[in-house]
């Protein structure tokens, strides 16, 4: 059965899948094909745009190992399985009056697979989901299965937590969550030279900012999002005014518009300044998943790269005069996000602040010189991409800005020797 990702850049035909519902299930299916001499990769819910899960040997559908294992109310602590989905964990965090502290705006993917590749939301002083993780339970290549945490195996920890399943099968994750809280959220267009005379200003004074820039307009979409109780909050949006906005107009709508820029490319210029012309103001409050997760249903392909939060100015300065030179014109807008310095081994926001910008493509539209150009910029300042987004970036290139690259491997050569997680896509971004 053939495996593919959401967005249609990456497939597989695997030897066999296995679908284990428990860490022993899962210990010995990587045994068995071992044995077998083949190599294993575990399939979460598709959505990176890079070919981390694809694999010709043994996939691991974890759908089946999924919910929370315990959860400390007190504390905040929630061990949850690794295929649990994040829809999934928000539903039950839910009901237990806790959440995750920041997210980004998707929530279809399963928890291993969101913080193995460094998936974030936006807050200049929070990180990624991945800094959100305080224990780690993972199955080796021998089948054994170690636990990892700060205080045990700390090594471990901080290569663990954002590894690209390189090296092992996550089994379960204890998250430090917090209270359940409530977001008030500002949407609003802004001219786009206010907003990056601004950055500063909206990153530092939000809990939660970003932005998207239409590429061929000159307004932008501020999204802000802060901690609020209950007297202060604005009002719930309503739900026949959630689904006009989230539904018709970002996905019915600008699906529509999508494809008419793609059956006459002509059009996407003029279209791509219309869809910017027509952002309206919003401000609604809700629980804070419900604010963080917007549905997303019209497909686009998409590279990302975590820039010093100092270099942002200049990079999108260069994105924006080469973006007017392209042979093949954009559909998507541009969106902006930003993170505090970690100290997780391959997190692209080691230690560092940082800014992300994330470059989309409507599916079916040529992307390759688009996605060149920005990586060329994106390079020139120290970028790391995003290990779940599109890039062509090289072990040789990925070590000169990740400080602690080499501890890395070295990790891998002691918990994989003989490469049993390896597929091509790590042969890229880690070597031969």
């Amino acid at each position: 059965m053939t495996w593919q990702n959401w967005a249609g850049t990456a497939s597989a035909d695997p030897a066999r899948r296995s679908w284990p519902r428990s860490t022993e299930e899962i210990g010995h299916a990587i045994t068995a094909a071992a044995k077998d001499g083949l190599t294993v990769r575990a399939l979460g819910s598709g959505h990176s745009f890079t070919p981390a899960a694809a694999t010709s040997g043994v996939a691991l559908d974890l759908s089946g190992w999924a919910g929370v294992v315990g959860a400390d109310l007190d504390s905040g602590l929630v061990t949850v399985r690794s295929g649990t989905t994040i829809r999934e964990l928000n539903a039950t965090l839910d009901t237990l009056g806790l959440a995750m502290g920041n997210l980004g705006d998707i929530d279809a993917q399963t928890l291993s697979g969101a913080i193995s590749t460094g998936t974030h939301g936006t807050g200049a002083g929070l990180g990624g989901m991945a800094t959100q993780v305080v224990g780690l339970e993972l199955v080796l290549a021998d089948g054994s299965v170690v636990s990892c945490s700060a205080e045990q195996n700390p090594d471990l920890f901080n290569a663990a937590r954002v590894s690209i399943g390189a090296l092992g099968v996550l089994s379960t994750v204890t998250l430090q969550c917090v209270q359940a809280f409530r977001l008030a959220a500002d949407e609003r267009p802004m001219a786009l030279e206010e907003v990056l005379a601004r950055f500063g200003e909206f990153a530092a004074g939000n809990d939660h900012f970003e932005f998207f820039w239409f590429p061929y307009s000159k307004n932008a979409l501020v999204k802000r999002n802060n901690r609020v109780d209950g007297a202060d909050a604005p009002g719930v949006m309503p739900g026949w005014r959630r689904f006009l906005e989230y539904e018709v107009m970002e996905n019915v709508a600008w699906g529509a518009l999508c494809r008419t820029g793609r059956a006459v490319p002509a059009t996407i210029k003029p279209l791509n300044r219309f869809a910017a012309a027509t952002l309206s103001k919003r401000s609604y409050s809700g629980t804070s998943h419900d604010v963080f997760v917007t549905p997303r249903r019209v497909r686009f392909v998409e590279s990302e790269y975590a820039v010093p939060r100092e270099s942002l100015l200049d990079v999108l300065a260069e994105l924006r005069a080469g973006v007017a030179g392209l042979a093949d014109p954009v559909m998507f807008p541009v969106e902006v996000r930003v993170a505090a310095a970690d100290d997780i081994w391959l997190s692209t926001a080691y230690g560092r602040d940082t800014a992300y910008v994330a470059i989309h493509q409507y599916a079916g539209l040529p992307y390759a010189g688009y996605f060149q150009l920005f990586e060329s910029i994106a390079a020139s300042v120290g970028g790391r991409p995003h290990w779940g987004k599109m890039h062509s970036c090289s072990a040789s290139y990925l070590s000169s800005v990740y400080p602690r690259f080499s501890s890395f491997l070295q990790m891998r050569d002691s918990l994989d020797p003989s490469r049993l997680f390896a597929n091509a896509y790590l042969s890229q971004v880690f070597g031969d």
